[in-house]
Parts: structure tokens; C-alpha cells; sequence
């Protein structure tokens, strides 16, 4: 059996953040889409340019179809998240699912630098499964979160993670800065595609941190030769268990609606900001100046939110988050200079460093004692992902509808609105960790 608390054992976990991150914040947040917003777009000799781009035969603005391309893959982890994991938590194979997700994403990161737009849809390939490969190994890593932790120290845990993630990430970007700014003084800036590749030697070393302290088969199952059969067992079974957990589905509804704000706002914020904000001579600069203000802001955030769900508890704490959030969309529709945007990412950073930390605690907490964390977790992961696949693929219509990703970030508000409204209906977890009804989970 695991020995929860071990500092040596949270601290590699959370490891596997600083490892990962890299992927969210330079492929998913802010050099790729730069990256790709440029080799997109067309400028004629007088000046004009094209952000329509060719998919299968059809006419898409760039940005558009990128976000299409990112909902679908949300999608396919949604739709096999599931049966996996529960094939995971009967074989106590978990790790295992999470290597193998990981090379995929970090494979796909190099395969990154032979983007060509020419070749348009086998280079969206190497996007979608960049993130089928980063939110695919996640569904496995959140659901260690409850057994190297006990509930009392997932709030602090979950920051942790959320924290190396945003400091690691954040080293690597500035690095990678450095190299192209400072470097390469040529002005089509071709050693960008060297960065893809230094993110997939990032995100699989340093994860090996993680997979020398985490045990694989945790509960010491020993599979049969039917474990695909009892892969769809196993999840029949943890649907069965989510029946008399009212709280936790009422949770899970709120969570629902207001990921599709939060992920959505975290992978369409650099390309809003470039096609939307009055940079002046900043440029492309000033949009990494941005992501690093809400990167450093979010470790600040991450914490603050743990200790402050201390004193009046996660519940209130996120629907203060969410109300925030609603401020930040109203904000987004009318600002036009980069100062003004300036200050609105020290607030995303604060938000969404605490929201992201406490809702993955906040769910671990309302869990019923199983173990099966593998398929609970697979669960939240399903929810989240469809909500973004709701959320960038109305992102992605609206702008194509109205011309203008301006309604679109104005539309979010309603999801962290309606998230909020429904979290209202969920007790606060600490009032029930003392008497949480206990589950027999079959070995």
C-alpha cells in the first residue's frame, strides 16, 4: 500500500506538472499559435492580408478551424477516457496509460516542426494529437491525486502540482525566448520549429522524475485475460456508485459549464489578443509579455485560492473565481491596447491558477472512498472535456458567424454565469469529509 503524505512521493507528482505545462503554455498558449497564425495568413504586395486557409476542400478562417481541430481532439479523449480507465484501475495499469500518453503528446510536439501549410491537414494531425496525448495523460495523473494525499492536504497538493507547472513552463518559455529573440535575427524566425522539439525533449525527461516515485498497481490487482471485457465492468460499475452521490453530480454539472469558459479562454487568449488588441510596436513581444504575467500571477493564484478555501471552504471560494471570471469577459468585449490587456491577464492569471487547482480538489474531496480513482477521475475528465469541446467549438462558429472573436469571448461570460448560479446547489465538501459514505470497491 502507497504511504499518503510522503513529501518525496507529492513532490515527484507534482513533477509531472512542471514536465507537461510546457506543452499548455509554449505549443497550446503562446509560441505555436504565433507560430501558426503567421504561417497561415497571406499578405498580398499591397499590404492586405488573408487568414483564410484550405481543410479538406473547404474555405475556414485560420483561427477557426484551429479551434475545430482542438475541440475534436478534446472529444476522442472524452469518448475513450473512460474505458480506459477503467481497464487502468482493474489491471492497476495507470501508469502505464500515462506513459504511453505522454510520449504520444510529446512525439507529436516534434513532429510539430515540419508544420507546413501546404500540407495543412496532416500538420493539424500532429496538433490534435499533441492534445489528445497532453489531456489524455492527465485523466491518469489527477486520479494519484487521492491516494499519495489525504483529503485534509489535497487543497495545498493540487497547488503544488498547479504551481511547478506554471514555474517550470515559465522557464522553458523564457529560454525559449532568449534563443529566438536574441539568436535568430532572421525575420521569418525559422528556429521556432527547433522550440517544438526542445518542448517533446522537455515534457518526456522531466517526466521521468515522476514515473521513478510513482508505483504502478497501487491496490496489488492481479488481471485476468478478460481485462478488456472488464474494462467496461469496471465502468458500469463506478456509474452504478455515482448514482446516490447527489453531491458530486451536482458539482459535476456547475464544473461542466464553467470549463467550457475557463479551457476555452486558455487556448484561444494569444490568438484573441493578437487579431483583437492594438499592440503598436510591441508585437508579438507584448503577447509573450502577457502569458508570462498570467503564468507568474497563477502561482500566486494557486495558493492564494488553497488557503483561502481554508478559512471559508472550496464552494464559496470558486464561486468567487467565477464571479471574477464574469468580470474578465465584460472587460475583454470593450478593452483595445495592450496596457489595458496587460492588466486583464494579472486577473486571468489569479482566476485560473485557483480555479483549476481547486476544482481538481474539490472533486478528489467529494469522491466516495473507492479505489477506483482511475475511473472516478476519467469522469471529470469526460466532463471537462466535453465542455471544452463545446466551448472552442462555439468559439471557433461564432467568430466564423460574426467575423469577430470579440462576441465570442463575450458569449463565455454566460458559462461562467450559469457555473456559478449551479454550484450554488453543491454542499461544501468539508462539511462532509468526516462522513463520507463509504463504497467497497472488488479487487
Amino acid at each position: 500500500m502507497l504511504e499518503k503524505n510522503n513529501p518525496k512521493t507529492i513532490k515527484a507528482w507534482a513533477f509531472y506538472d512542471w514536465a507537461n505545462s510546457v506543452y499548455s503554455l509554449v505549443i497550446s498558449t503562446a509560441i505555436f499559435p504565433i507560430f501558426y497564425s503567421k504561417m497561415t495568413t497571406e499578405t498580398f504586395p499591397d499590404g492586405t492580408e488573408s487568414m483564410n486557409v484550405t481543410f479538406l476542400g473547404r474555405s475556414f478562417i485560420n483561427t477557426e478551424i484551429y479551434s475545430y481541430v482542438l475541440s475534436l481532439s478534446f472529444l476522442i479523449v472524452a469518448a475513450m477516457s473512460p474505458f480506459l480507465s477503467g481497464i487502468a484501475d482493474y489491471t492497476g495499469s495507470k501508469k502505464k496509460f500515462m506513459k504511453f500518453f505522454c510520449y504520444l503528446g510529446s512525439g507529436s510536439c516534434a513532429a510539430l516542426f515540419f508544420f507546413n501549410p501546404a500540407h495543412l491537414e496532416l500538420s493539424l494531425l500532429f496538433v490534435l494529437l499533441a492534445s489528445v496525448g497532453f489531456w489524455g495523460s492527465l485523466v491518469f495523473y489527477n486520479s494519484f491525486l487521492p491516494e499519495i494525499a489525504t483529503v485534509d492536504r489535497h487543497d495545498e497538493v493540487s497547488a503544488k502540482g498547479f504551481s511547478y507547472g506554471y514555474i517550470g513552463s515559465s522557464i522553458l518559455l523564457i529560454v525559449i525566448l532568449i534563443i529566438i529573440m536574441m539568436i535568430d535575427t532572421t525575420e521569418t524566425k525559422e528556429s521556432t520549429r527547433y522550440m517544438f522539439l526542445l518542448v517533446a525533449v522537455w515534457w518526456a525527461g522531466f517526466a521521468q522524475v515522476t514515473y521513478r516515485a510513482l508505483p504502478d498497481n497501487v491496490y496489488e490487482r492481479t488481471p485476468g485475460d478478460t481485462f478488456l471485457w472488464k474494462g467496461y465492468e469496471e465502468l458500469k460499475k463506478v456509474l452504478v456508485e455515482l448514482r446516490p452521490q447527489v453531491n458530486l453530480k451536482r458539482f459535476l454539472r456547475s464544473f461542466f459549464v464553467y470549463s467550457m469558459g475557463v479551457q476555452t479562454v486558455m487556448v484561444m487568449a494569444v490568438l484573441f489578443a493578437k487579431k483583437e488588441i492594438d499592440w503598436g510596436g510591441d508585437g508579438d513581444s507584448g503577447l509573450i509579455i502577457s502569458v508570462l504575467i498570467i503564468q507568474f500571477v497563477a502561482v500566486a493564484g494557486a495558493y492564494l485560492f488553497a488557503k483561502l478555501s481554508s478559512k471559508i471552504g472550496n464552494i464559496a471560494v470558486l464561486i468567487i473565481a467565477l464571479a471574477i471570471w464574469v468580470g474578465i469577459c465584460i472587460a475583454a468585449y470593450f478593452i483595445q491596447t495592450s496596457t489595458e490587456f496587460y492588466i486583464l491577464a494579472g486577473f486571468v492569471g489569479l482566476v485560473m491558477g485557483g480555479i483549476q487547482s481547486l476544482s481538481r480538489s474539490t472533486y478528489s474531496k467529494l469522491l466516495p472512498q473507492t479505489k477506483d480513482h482511475a475511473s472516478y477521475f476519467s469522469f471529470y475528465d469526460v466532463v471537462e472535456k466535453l465542455g471544452i469541446v463545446i466551448g472552442t467549438f462555439l468559439f471557433g462558429a461564432i467568430e466564423g458567424y460574426t467575423e469577430s472573436m470579440r462576441n465570442s469571448a463575450l458569449v463565455l461570460l454566460s458559462f461562467f454565469l450559469i457555473g456559478g448560479i449551479l454550484l450554488l446547489f453543491v454542499k461544501n465538501e468539508d462539511k462532509l469529509s468526516a462522513t463520507k459514505h463509504i463504497i467497497p470497491s472488488n479487487e
